[in-house]
């Protein structure tokens, strides 16, 4: 999929457990594990938003588009 997500990256650098990462944007651990995997198909605007709000970061610090060539 081209559509990488770097949450375990930015959650890394702000030291933030996936549990206070849960707490602070009321989301539920299997929710916010599935999202961190990259399992998950979308994402809506306000859960990106309560993330990047947590993280202290901007949508592009969580989510990056690798293309077909990148990827290989």
């Amino acid at each position: 999929m081209p559509i990488i997500v770097n949450l375990d990256v930015m959650m890394a650098k702000r030291k933030m457990s996936l549990n206070e990462l849960s707490e602070k944007v009321d989301l539920t651990l299997s929710n916010l594990s599935i999202l961190k995997t990259g399992k998950a198909k979308a994402i809506r605007f306000s859960t990106l938003e309560a993330i990047c709000r947590a993280l202290d970061c901007q949508p592009g610090d969580i989510l990056e588009y690798r293309g077909e060539k990148e990827n290989n």
